[in-house]
């Protein structure tokens, strides 16, 4: 019988064939299969763990400052200048909306027309603003036409490199965000502006707007030329109405009719604020 002392507490545990009294050292025991496999999964475990999960990148490259003004005044891949005539049509309703126009130049008309032939004037667009950008909210077709007030110089950029810029280049991003946001609080005011305020006041308001009162630098006195007919459409009145109100306006003063356009003066303010 194998006692204790033959095996020390130290040494390697061995198994004793049970009626033989042989000794097999633990080199040549064999291993159940799943033991076997267990231990080469542990194996690849650890190799893998070692091994970073990505791969490191080089750097990427500084690019050159990028200027949002100086893209919008050149030309270049997808960009083109086109100078546009007065009273040419840009682009109709119903047509492919494949390009963003930013004004470099004039003062661009917006319109709609119904299905039964009424048009109304959505807006009036001057230099450092953009038009026909529904063509980057999947506008497949123009939701509307746009004509030159004036002679016009514009910048042309196509759907796909507006995109791509506006991806890449966050400065420019960020500048067309600011003018999504100008606009679309600018169409607010015009809501509440028609829902609780007088034909007058709106008239006044509208007539402020297109000379750029209250806006960043001097204000253009001078409007263009513009009919009774499209103020009475944008302010949701009738062109008697207009007709009335801009005779009102000559007699006090706030308003004088020249050869290059209408002259607009800051004193038409009163009317707005006037309670």
């Amino acid at each position: 019988m194998l006692n204790n002392a033959q095996f020390p507490h130290n040494s390697p545990r061995r198994r004793v064939l049970r009626g033989s009294g042989k000794i097999i050292p633990n080199s040549e025991q064999k291993r159940p299969s799943w033991v076997a496999r267990f231990g080469e999964n542990i194996r690849e475990c650890s190799s893998t763990q070692e091994k970073p999960l990505i791969a490191p990148t080089a750097p990427a490259k500084k690019t050159p400052d990028f200027d949002p003004q100086k893209f919008l005044a050149t030309i270049g891949q997808g960009r083109k200048v086109v100078a546009i005539p007065k009273e040419q049509t840009i682009f109709a309703q119903g047509d492919a909306a494949d390009a963003i126009f930013y004004i470099q130049a004039g003062k661009v008309r917006l319109t709609v027309v119904s299905k039964i032939g009424k048009e109304a004037t959505l807006g009036i667009l001057s230099e450092g603003q953009f038009f026909g950008e529904g063509s980057l909210a999947g506008q497949a077709l123009r939701m509307g036409s746009a004509t030159a007030m004036t002679e016009c110089e514009l910048l042309r950029i196509d759907k796909k490199a507006m995109m791509l810029a506006l991806h890449r280049e966050q400065t420019l991003s960020d500048l067309f965000v600011a003018y999504l946001l100008a606009r679309n609080i600018r169409y607010e005011e015009d809501l509440v502006d028609q829902l609780f305020n007088s034909s007058e006041k709106r008239l006044a308001r509208l007539l402020l707007l297109l000379a750029h009162f209250g806006k960043e630098g001097a204000p253009e006195t001078v409007i263009p030329k513009i009919s009774q007919e499209t103020l009475a459409e944008m302010i949701g009145t009738t062109r008697s109405r207009v007709s009335f109100f801009m005779n009102r306006f000559r007699e006090l003063g706030f308003l004088d009719y020249g050869e290059s356009g209408l002259q607009v003066h800051s004193s038409l303010l009163n009317i707005v604020l006037h309670d």
